[in-house]
């Protein structure tokens, strides 16, 4: 099996070294970018399986290079680390699509078993999806989504449902939890909102709505 290859973005060179450090321990492949400008470079060669990424960066900041990872057809998770720890910088780069975020300073141990964690619900979505085979085909780019090889017509709220859930497999979440994750944090709706686009939403890609297999409630 090929080492999975994983791009830092950090101009903090003693981070980036311990980084490389600890990552390489684990049989990744580690490459590594000081500025943003060449950082995005790298980003948009693409082959990359993971990116941990610096938000305050010489050239162009993280967040604009997240905001481009998440425009290309291929799906890496994406680390933040930065040392803006705040609420609001922590929801905005989750909200562009970072799959974790980590306050400087952080323990390496940690972000290690983050990144490792990262890997595992990805193979498990693929395999996942593998396991479903032609049933159900999500692209993320194209935000389209084909049961049997036939288009679902989803609604823009209802494709973003389907596909918080195909990221995350045999995970169970709150009704809250999903109006904060997927509808936003500034969103003013209620909890039924929540039952009743997942009730559409299983018209849609159910056999049998009343006894569903893609979506299950606990």
């Amino acid at each position: 099996m090929k080492p999975k290859k994983v791009l830092i973005i950090e101009d903090d060179e003693n981070i980036a070294e311990l980084l490389q450090l600890h990552l390489c321990e684990e049989g990744y492949e580690i490459s590594h970018a000081a500025e943003g400008v060449g950082g995005l470079a790298m980003v948009r060669q693409g082959g990359w399986d993971a990116l941990i990424l610096d938000l305050m960066l010489p050239g162009i900041d993280g967040l604009e290079i997240c905001r481009h990872a998440r425009t290309m057809a291929s799906y890496m998770p994406i680390v933040i680390i930065s040392a803006r720890s705040s609420e609001v910088h922590r929801v905005l780069g989750l909200e562009l699509g970072a799959d974790d975020y980590l306050a400087k300073p952080f323990s390496m141990l940690e972000l290690v078993a983050r990144v490792k964690a990262l890997f595992r619900r990805q193979e498990a979505m693929t395999q996942n999806l593998m396991q479903d085979a032609g049933m159900l085909h999500i692209d993320r780019l194209a935000r389209e989504a084909r049961l049997r090889d036939l288009p679902l017509d989803l609604t823009p709220r209802e494709f973003d449902l389907l596909w918080f859930f195909a990221r995350h497999p045999d995970k169970v979440f709150s009704r809250i939890s999903l109006l904060n994750q997927v509808w936003g944090y500034q969103h003013e709706g209620y909890e039924h909102t929540v039952n009743t686009h997942i009730n559409r939403l299983r018209m849609k890609i159910e056999d049998n709505p009343a006894e569903p297999e893609f979506i299950l409630t606990v």
